[in-house]
């Protein structure tokens, strides 16, 4: 997924097609190219026992080449192969198709196996990648090709250099105002050699190499000679200092700042326990990078000795250092370097010291279970209060959750996480495998294996119509400006800014809206629903709270008592996400239930829900009677022609429990559900010897099928 700003365009790399979407509306005003693999290409891989799916083109690589091309790659029946695509000017009409004369073999640019991992950046012309080179996916390499510098790639069967390494992200990063000094640094997770408590550990890794380095004279000709690798640490702090470790990266994002020498590096890590499955997010500055890269190199004396930091005399120039201006300028390039300085990089490319993140902990731990992390990106907004780095992350269930995190120097320097939305994306669930962001579009674009969709940073509307519901939110998009819930801007007239309500930190509305409509709607009421249920039967009262944060209470009074009393959960009664779920009606649970929210000491009555219960011996007589009747007189829906006289269809006898307000809706809905013609054939040649089950039998039988109601039409739903 590529985000185009200056074409205004989304480009996305599918199976045999490359999409050219609009950055506005994605569903519009699309193009596509067919790129699929050749015959040939097909049928040698079907011939090495490859499935259908992994013998078509899956494109992996996208990448601007210039103003009118871009620069493609894809897996091509595990040969692969690159193309340029032209993609034109603004002015000249979103011109996009394949250049198919100017194929170029893809070795080395794009891995063999659609699912082997894979990341590359290009530069300068230059392209910069980590993959499996080979067709069996054995040989993990970094290489650099494409541009007018010799081509370059790690020495191959060196476990020093890349052990079974799973490649996440890669990015150049200037360390100073000297081009020459530039830097690629690539993000992975591998096996780790120096790890004390097992050969199978995996810790996730920063690495680096100069842009420039041109490989060595006599050693190392055509291989790295810059190349240097650091582990990269997330772990929370525990009791006796023992820490849990998040040791698999799964997603790393570069949150652009004013100074381009100094992005803020966000990390989506996992947990790589048997015992417990759980994710964390850590934030990483590049002077803890760069420090790591400076200081002491990783040393084992032998097969019996422990990794220690490395004592004796560093070489000159400094292994892992770049060829320029600003490390002396003594050397016009690496070929130049002396052979003791390339033989100690080549021994020598783990660094001592570990890369600690920001606070040293996670800005966001997950362990909850609910959902695996995948993806991750950040949008830095200005709030009333402060600078929010907003975090939207992927889920494998296609939900994308909204967080900011609130650091708390008051408290003992604590981290307050605050999930803003939790958004479903897709009508259909499926893992979110790639996410791009733009800043000024304000929007998301979020793609599955099957689908791309494009969201919104913020909808503050969706808050609430008064001012402590849009201050309870701590969105830090949106503040209250007297008649609405609206997006924040920080620049704007004086009396505009002085009306504005947002309390982002600590979610004050009580002092942000003293003098405002506090809450709810204008009339201030809490809606009101009515719900029946059936004794010993399962029965939802649905009610969710308009702020993540929110704690919700629900309470009842029950009739002939003025008494209000907070409802207890146990093994009958269990509060839901989505309400107070009775997994077993009692008659006694009838009563008015208010679902109550609190947050920041206010109280709000969401919900006002009068839940009826429908005894099971009435029940039980109804449905006996009328199962018990030959077939020709309980005829459950009119005959062809209209009712016969003095017959009513059953259901309306079932309205004379529940009372017949909304009459008319309810019989239009069960004369649709129970009296279609279908059903209606269906139900005439159905045997007569069904005989009504209690809630025990029906765990074993089905109900009968015009029983069959869609949750989403119950009652109360």
């Amino acid at each position: 997924m590529l985000v185009d700003e200056y074409q205004d365009r989304l480009f996305i790399g599918g199976k045999n097609l490359i999409y050219s979407l609009s950055l506005d509306r994605v569903s519009e005003n699309y193009r596509e190219i067919h790129w699929p693999s050749s015959s040939q290409q097909a049928e040698e891989c079907a011939v090495q026992g490859r499935s259908t799916e992994e013998c078509a083109n899956h494109i992996c690589a996208l990448h601007r080449y210039n103003r009118t091309h871009l620069l493609a790659c894809g897996t091509g029946a595990f040969d692969p192969a690159c193309a340029f695509v032209r993609a034109g000017h603004q002015s000249e009409g979103h011109l996009f198709h394949l250049e198919g004369h100017r194929l170029e073999k893809g070795r080395g640019r794009c891995p063999y196996a659609p699912t082997s991992s894979f990341m590359s950046t290009l530069y300068g012309g230059e392209l910069f990648t980590g993959l499996y080179s080979d067709y069996w996916g054995r040989d993990a390499a970094l290489f650099r090709l494409m541009g007018r510098l010799p081509h370059l790639r790690t020495e191959p069967d060196d476990e020093r250099l890349l052990k079974e390494p799973r490649f996440v992200s890669s990015h150049v990063i200037p360390d100073n105002e000297d081009q020459e000094d530039n830097k690629v640094y690539f993000f992975f997770t591998e096996k780790a050699l120096e790890a004390e408590a097992g050969a199978h550990a995996l810790y996730a890794r920063v690495g680096r190499v100069c842009a420039n380095d041109m490989g060595g004279q006599r050693m190392l000709v055509n291989k790295w000679t810059t190349l240097l690798k650091a582990r990269l640490a997330c772990s929370v702090p525990g009791l006796n200092g023992i820490e849990t470790h998040f040791d698999g990266l799964e997603d790393v994002f570069l949150l652009q700042t004013r100074d381009n020498k100094n992005p803020v590096i966000f990390g989506l890590f996992n947990t790589t326990s048997n015992i417990f499955q759980g994710y964390a997010v850590c934030v990483y500055h590049m002077a803890s990078i760069r420090a790591a890269f400076n200081g002491p190199y990783a040393h084992k004396e032998g097969p019996e000795y422990h990794w220690s930091a490395y004592e004796g005399k560093v070489p000159y120039p400094r292994p892992g250092s770049c060829a320029s201006k600003v490390n002396g300028g003594l050397h016009g390039s690496t070929k130049d370097y002396p052979d003791e300085a390339i033989r100690f990089a080549r021994s020598h490319p783990l660094m001592y010291q570990t890369v600690r993140p920001v606070h040293k902990r996670p800005v966001l731990v997950k362990t909850d279970g609910r959902y695996g992390l995948k993806q991750i990106a950040v949008d830095r907004v200005e709030a009333e209060d402060g600078q929010y780095d907003v975090l939207f992350i992927g889920t494998d269930t296609g939900i994308v959750l909204k967080v900011i995190t609130i650091y708390n120097q008051d408290r003992a320097e604590s981290m307050e996480e605050v999930v803003l939305e939790e958004l479903q994306v897709f009508k259909v669930p499926a893992p979110i495998v790639f996410m791009e962001i733009s800043s000024k579009r304000q929007q998301i674009y979020v793609g599955s294996e099957s689908a791309v969709a494009q969201v919104k940073f913020h909808q503050c509307d969706m808050y609430g119509s008064a001012c402590a519901d849009c201050c309870l939110a701590r969105d830090p998009y949106c503040a209250w400006d007297g008649t609405s819930c609206s997006r924040y801007y920080p620049t704007g007239t004086q009396a505009k800014r002085r009306f504005r309500r947002q309390d982002v930190r600590h979610g004050n509305a009580a002092q942000q809206c003293s003098g405002q409509q506090l809450l709810g709607d204008a009339s201030g009421q809490a809606e009101e629903r009515l719900v029946y249920g059936i004794e010993r039967n399962s029965t939802l009262l649905e009610c969710v709270p308009r702020t993540l944060q929110a704690k919700v209470v629900w309470r009842v009074q029950r009739a002939h008592d003025g008494r209000k009393e907070e409802v207890k959960a146990g093994e009958r009664i269990l509060k839901m996400d989505i309400g107070l779920l009775f997994l077993r009606l009692h008659r006694t649970d009838a009563g008015t239930y208010l679902c109550q929210t609190e947050e920041h000491s206010i109280v709000h009555t969401v919900r006002k829900i009068s839940l009826e219960v429908v005894e099971e011996e009435r029940l039980d007589a109804l449905f006996g009677r009328d199962y018990e009747e030959e077939p020709a007189q309980r005829r459950p829906c009119p005959a062809p022609g209209g009712l016969a006289h003095g017959w009513k269809p059953w259901y309306k006898e079932f309205l004379q429990l529940v009372g017949y307000s909304n009459f008319q809706r309810v019989e239009e809905y069960c004369e649709k559900v129970w009296c279609s013609e279908r059903r209606r054939k269906r139900l005439r040649g159905a045997p007569s010897k069904w005989k009504y089950a209690h809630p025990q039998e029906r765990k074993a039988r089905p109900r009968p099928e015009h029983n069959r109601v869609p949750r989403q039409t119950r009652a109360g739903s």
